[in-house]
């Protein structure tokens, strides 16, 4: 054959499969497929099943067994578990198979993997209705790579604690040919990118098929082109992740090239992909017999989704418009993740129409009320179509990833929401965290494990245990450490020789690089997407006190960085070049390095093995960040800009903060303070106090902060409170919002549509006619204070709003802050004015004021501020 087996028809390399596809329309050829897997010893079947879900992705004697099959070819394999089944001989197989040892290891992990998937969890709810979270990309294992940066690790992070919790939960995302791109620098240390095929025959993904071993099939609408995606399935732990893939011979070259690649192609590529993940996933799950009772939407990626669920709505229902509007919005839940406006996906207007023009006729909508849903103004016909506005509107429950994210968001979206103060905003936060057990390094486990018990994985949503961390001795936790930053200098050393040879370095250049980096010295890293505003430069501004750092002979400190630039983004790769330069210009390669090829496994060992986890992003442009964290629960310090999720997790006894966290209107102004900041912190305290030994050799005040960031961090920042508070505060609430929809036949739900239509008939009709208190110029604490509104109510009933007296201090802009809300009751009418009146305590001294205002009331509502309905006195 002409062709290898090992890619077949859909699987080969880019170029091979192009031309392989003209000559079958060239010939005429007809080729048969066939899926050819490892035949496994009945002893060592139990590894089929391992290896097929990324649970072994956070247990590493899981792992540990496939690099005990052979460790060349789990090298070979680039650590894929399926792949590397494949590749082991079969006389090795039964070689292992009688390997008693071999098996003992097997029998244990595989009995603790069912005890997993059976055991008790957090969650002990109804499974039948579930929740639906929809992600662009997922970064659960170094075997999948279908990620690009942080979104993706953290809805890796995601899947694995909603299994963890066992709550009712699936993942919905796109299974990409190519997923990201592969980095390599060339000798002058420019980035150049390729894009591997992805065998996913050899992966952790299961296509899934009916009862008749048919592929399962959804097909959606591209702009009049039938587009059909079959489904794949990713088995994390308990829980299950669908990819839907276009690459199938139904569809034309270009459909087939939808999910060619994660974020590749133009925009048109672009809302191809949004319209295959939103509408394409609620269809693949109902393919699949899931009812997504609730949609999470990570990112505006997948706002689309509700329009697939308003169209369900009114087919099967019948609802209206209106009607289906309001049965998405209680159970519809968004995260934003992009701190700037740029950030957000839009799309012209042209684009919009070739491919939703059709649906004012499935929505029953004028083309102009369809515009307006993602638009901030409705009334701007220029405006492009947002996804996040869309996503916005469809959603009850918002939030942005980080105390501080979240401010920034309600700034950044107040427009949609007129009128209403930015502390109302319905955004609020939860902030991002990690799955420890698979960040933290394995000896970093064992250790934890010894002194934390079987509760620390038994029970991951008992935070509490990392208390227990002041038990471990000193002299532990440093040598944990310690051999941590041994293998990081050791892994270092290999990549800088793999990319000197790639690069065609001398022999002679290659093996220096065994000097490079010293196992002993502080260790500096950082590691994250090479955009401009995160200056990974920063530290570079002021090379002679750099130097004097890193070429001090008895407190030396050593740099390593990583990460990718976007391909088209010259600036950020050029960061990455002036690093390179900068090491050869100073002759310090030895202690400043770069790493291609930033993934998760370079991420482990760099946020296990460094002393301190650098961060310097231009705040507020840092939505949250969470390489930090994985840092911090190995016991690696954080400096970092009080941005993202530092802002709120800083305190002195667990890392540094570079700044108090001021904002510069002039960006060069700013990077010359902070870096001098960032100095004077490597001078006067990190470098200081990491080389001040007692006579044991232990940095001890060093291990104390180690200590405090642990206990801290390992709990604030673990994804298991994250998904606690997700589930507190939306899942659950959203759930019981649909499970009460349903009971009454969405009688509810049918009511708030007639409301809101009515409401905004007589919205302009609505007024305050006048206010009256008995307020004196001087009051007393402790007075009473009462005050009568009389409102024009038009053609509404008292039962149809809300009034509330808003008051509080005044400041000296003439605004009311810190406000409190206070509702009004009904006590009179003449006509259609009703007279309303509260009665408050004078509480707090100094200027207070006060005024009126008018909210729509509806029992239906989860939260009373719809986009322009709020009128004030």
């Amino acid at each position: 054959m002409f062709l290898k087996k090992s890619y077949g028809k859909r699987n080969a390399p880019s170029s091979a499969l192009t031309n392989f596809k003209y000559k079958h329309k060239l010939y005429g050829m007809n080729i048969s497929t066939y899926t050819v897997k490892p035949k496994l010893p009945n002893a060592l079947k139990p590894l089929e099943e391992i290896a097929r879900n990324l649970w072994l992705s956070w247990n590493f004697d899981a792992v540990q067994l496939f690099i005990r099959l052979d460790y060349d070819v789990w090298l070979q394999s680039q650590q894929n578990p399926v792949r590397t089944l494949g590749m082991v001989s079969q006389e090795q197989l039964a070689k292992m198979a009688s390997d008693d040892s071999y098996l003992a290891a097997l029998n244990h992990v595989y009995s603790r993997f069912l005890k997993y998937k059976k055991g008790d969890t957090w969650y002990k709810g109804p499974k039948k209705d579930v929740v639906a979270y929809f992600s662009m990309e997922y970064g659960m294992d170094v075997s999948l790579p279908i990620y690009s940066g942080g979104l993706g690790i953290l809805s890796g992070d995601h899947m694995k604690t909603s299994s963890d919790l066992g709550l009712p939960l699936v993942g919905v995302g796109l299974l990409y040919r190519q997923g990201y791109f592969v980095q390599k620098l060339n000798a002058d240390g420019f980035q150049q990118e390729s894009y591997p095929e992805n065998d996913w025959y050899n992966m952790p993904v299961e296509k899934k098929v009916d009862k008749k071993g048919e592929p399962v099939k959804i097909c959606v609408d591209l702009a009049g082109r039938n587009t059909v995606a079959q489904i794949w399935e990713v088995k994390v732990g308990r829980s299950s992740l669908f990819l839907l893939d276009t690459n199938i011979d139904e569809n034309a070259p270009d459909l087939r090239d939808i999910t060619a690649a994660l974020y590749g192609g133009d925009k048109e590529t672009r809302i191809q992909q949004e319209i295959l993940l939103g509408i394409g996933g609620v269809r693949a799950l109902r393919a699949l017999g899931i009812n997504p009772a609730v949609t999470h939407m990570n990112e505006g990626h997948s706002a689309f989704l509700g329009l697939e669920r308003m169209r369900e709505s009114i087919a099967e229902k019948g609802f209206s418009f209106d009607e289906a509007l309001e049965a998405v919005w209680p159970t519809n839940i968004f995260t934003t993740h992009t701190p700037v406006p740029a950030g957000n996906e839009r799309f012209d207007i042209g684009l919009m129409e070739k491919y939703f023009k059709n649906w004012t006729h499935i929505l029953g909508v004028s083309w102009k009320d369809f515009l307006a849903l993602g638009r901030i103004n409705p009334d701007d016909d220029n405006e492009t179509y947002c996804l996040t506005a869309l996503a916005l509107k469809l959603a009850a429950y918002a939030n942005g990833v980080a105390r501080l994210h979240g401010v920034v968001s309600r700034a950044m979206w107040k427009d949609l929401w007129p009128q209403l103060p930015l502390d109302e905003i319905p955004i609020h936060h939860v902030t991002n965290g990690v799955h420890p057990r698979t960040w933290l390094s394995n000896d970093m486990k064992d250790l934890l494990d010894r002194y934390f018990g079987p509760r620390f994985e038994d029970v991951p949503s008992d935070l509490s245990i990392w208390n227990t961390i002041d038990h471990i001795s000193d002299e532990e936790l440093w040598r944990t450490h310690d051999r941590r930053r041994e293998r990081l200098v050791a892994f270092v050393r290999n990549r800088i020789k793999l990319r000197m040879a790639h690069t065609g370095e001398s022999e002679r250049r290659i093996q220096q690089a065994e000097d490079a980096l010293s196992p002993y010295a502080l260790t500096l890293c950082f590691a994250r997407r090479f955009a401009t505003y995160k200056r990974g430069n920063l530290l570079l501004r002021d090379p002679e006190r750099l130097l004097r750092l890193v070429k001090d002979n008895a407190r030396p400190i050593q740099l390593i960085f990583a990460g990718k630039a976007h391909p088209h983004d010259l600036p950020g790769k050029d960061l990455i070049r002036d690093i390179i330069h900068f090491a050869e210009k100073y002759d310090v390669t030895s202690r400043i390095v770069f790493i291609e090829n930033y993934d998760m496994t370079v991420a482990k060992y760099l946020t296990s093995g460094g002393d301190v986890w650098l961060n310097t992003p231009r705040r507020p442009l840092e939505a949250s960040g969470t390489s930090g964290m994985k840092a911090a629960i190995n016991g690696v310090l954080n400096c970092s800009i009080k941005d993202g999720w530092w802002d709120e997790a800083y305190t002195p006894e667990a890392g540094w903060a570079i700044g108090q966290g001021e904002e510069y209107a002039d960006t060069l102004l700013q990077d010359d303070i902070e870096s001098k900041a960032l100095y004077d912190l490597l001078e006067r305290d990190i470098v200081p106090l990491f080389y001040q030994r007692g006579r044991d050799g232990l940095p001890r005040e060093w291990i104390k902060k180690m200590k405090a960031s642990m206990k801290e961090i390992g709990q604030s920042m673990s994804c298991h409170r994250m998904l606690m508070g997700y589930s507190n505060n939306f899942y659950f609430p959203a759930l019981k919002n649909y499970k009460d929809m349903v009971r009454d036949n969405f009688a509810d739900i049918k009511s708030l549509a007639t409301y809101l239509v009515k409401l905004r008939q007589n919205w302009r009709r609505l007024g305050i006619s006048r206010i009256e208190s008995n307020a004196r110029p001087v009051m007393q604490r402790g007075d009473s204070l009462t005050v009568t509104a009389f409102i024009e109510l038009g053609g509404l009933i008292p039962d149809e709003i809300q009034v509330e007296l808003y008051h509080g201090a005044m400041s000296s802009g003439g605004f009311i802050v810190n406000a409190r809300r206070s509702p009004m009751r009904a006590i009179g009418h003449d006509g259609s004015i009703f007279e309303y009146q509260v009665k408050i305590e004078c509480a707090n001294t100094g200027m207070q004021g006060h005024t009126v205002r008018l909210l729509p009331k509806h029992n239906a509502l989860i939260h009373p501020y719809r986009t322009g309905l709020i009128k004030w006195a």
